[in-house]
């Protein structure tokens, strides 16, 4: 019960301390009034709080392998294993960025909230039946859950398409880093919810539950989205505003969906931050799972930093976040190259650091810096990079594109680490995990070099443009 206790604390302490961050952001000014903003959080708290469970259905996966990794079958065989589990996590990323070629543009056709409804229904069912599966543990377990987590990944994809559609209407262009900042925040606390809420969850109930939790969750806060939250400031009673992104001017008839693509996929910025974010979605991915795989094979699972990996990883990106959206805003000029930048560098002196820690105390800090980069970045780029440059209109269209590297990135982690790393009583040696950082090295520089060549990149409108 202490255990316990000490957790619901931990949780009210970071809802709170979230709540105060969000509310003590610092403000650009741009003629809103206080009823609009008033209106806009209203809309921000279930859509976030939705957003944020989607990850606590998506990074469960990580805690359930924890736990399958320590039950074995008939053959004394774990029932899920690293290479098993990297097959598993790397089906559902490449199902996920797939998946935005296609529901970018349903996102841009039937809005941002009745695709964030459609991705939460999914995940519901599909977490639902990953919970069965694990009760009845059938016998090809990596299986079954590859074709459950794919259908998982495919539904979530709509979280971050559909949070960046409602949104971009919202904020104008020199209020986004804001925007990057809450983006940041709702990844780190869904991070805290998957990883150590789940951990207590399989602890207290059963491992089942781990699945069934976040199902449940999603339910009731899918029905306050429904109930509470409009596309667009017209929807909620207010005048329209013009965002001041890659949409100002363009008043004329939506393109085809393949003439949006065309135009994406040719344009230098957009394709520029895709591929830096193919190495976000890398780097990210290749801390955050497998960090405590890493320790619970070298046998440092006493440690503060993994028994807290959650809590960790989600004061890192809060950090990251504010960091990131409050500098771009307020020392870049809304510029979100500088910011990238900025972060890249940190994360490739980590990387570099990573090797010589290895095998110390010290990686789990290590790990947190760079989590505090990564999603800084990601914010930045991801949610916020999308809206400028592929404007309020095609905001979906340009966020698939985006968020579908990141997570080719994610697939590509996936594979080579399932390949590289240790196994079995291999994994035990410290010494045999130096390619897990060292892998990190230059996908990191890639992505340093890449970021520097949009440090003066800012989005042209139609008006602009006339």
């Amino acid at each position: 019960m202490h255990k316990v206790a000490e957790e619901l604390l931990s949780i009210c302490v970071l809802v709170a301390a979230v709540a105060v961050v969000i509310v003590r952001l610092p403000r650009i000014d741009v003629g809103h009034s206080p009823a609009f903003r008033a209106r806009r959080l209203r809309n921000w708290i279930p859509v976030g709080l939705l957003y944020s469970l989607l990850y606590m259905g998506r990074y469960n996966l990580t805690v359930a392998k924890s736990v399958f990794g320590t039950m074995y079958d008939a053959a004394g065989r774990p029932l899920m294993d690293n290479p098993d589990f990297a097959v598993i996590f790397g089906v559902g990323t490449t199902v996920y960025g797939l998946a935005f070629i296609v529901n970018g543009p349903i996102t841009d056709r039937i809005g941002g909230k009745r695709s964030l409804l459609l991705g939460a229904i999914g995940s519901i069912v599909a977490n639902v039946v990953l919970g069965a599966i694990t009760l009845l543990r059938p016998e090809d377990l990596r299986g079954w859950f590859s074709i459950v987590y794919g259908a998982n990944m495919y539904f979530q994809s709509f979280g971050a398409v559909a949070i960046v559609k409602i949104n971009a209407p919202w904020f104008h262009l020199r209020e986004r880093g804001t925007f990057g900042a809450i983006f940041g925040i709702l990844i780190a606390l869904g991070l805290y919810l998957a990883l150590d809420v789940g951990r207590l969850i399989v602890d207290l109930i059963a491992l089942e539950w781990v699945f069934f939790a976040p199902a449940s969750l999603l339910a009731v806060l899918a029905l306050a989205t429904a109930l509470l939250v409009a596309d667009t400031p017209s929807g909620a009673g207010f005048e329209e505003f013009d965002t001041a992104d890659a949409s100002s001017g363009d008043n004329g008839p939506a393109l085809p969906v393949v003439d949006v693509f065309r135009r994406m996929l040719r344009d230098r910025v957009i394709m520029t931050i895709a591929v830096i974010e193919f190495c976000t979605g890398f780097l990210r991915q290749a801390i955050l799972q497998w960090y405590r795989s890493f320790e619970e094979a070298v046998g440092g699972t006493s440690g503060f930093v993994y028994q807290h990996w959650g809590m960790v990883s989600c004061c890192a990106g809060i950090l990251g976040g504010v960091f990131a959206g409050v500098i771009s805003d307020r020392l870049f000029q809304s510029r979100r190259g500088p910011v990238s930048a900025v972060l890249y560098a940190m994360m490739l002196a980590g990387s570099g650091v990573a090797v010589v820690v290895l095998t110390t105390p010290l990686l789990g800090l290590t790990f947190a810096f760079m989590s505090m980069c990564v999603i800084g970045v990601h914010g930045m780029l991801t949610a916020t990079a999308s809206m400028d440059f592929g404007g309020r209109r095609n905001a979906g269209v340009a966020v698939g594109i985006i968020d579908g590297f990141v997570y080719a990135g994610t697939a590509v982690m996936s594979f080579t680490y399932g390949a590289i790393l240790p196994r079995d009583e291999a994994a035990k040696d410290p010494s045999n995990w130096y390619a897990w950082p060292l892998a990190m090295m230059p996908v990191a520089a890639v992505g340093l070099w890449l970021a520097r060549r949009l440090w003066n990149a800012k989005p042209v409108g139609q008006r602009a443009g006339h």
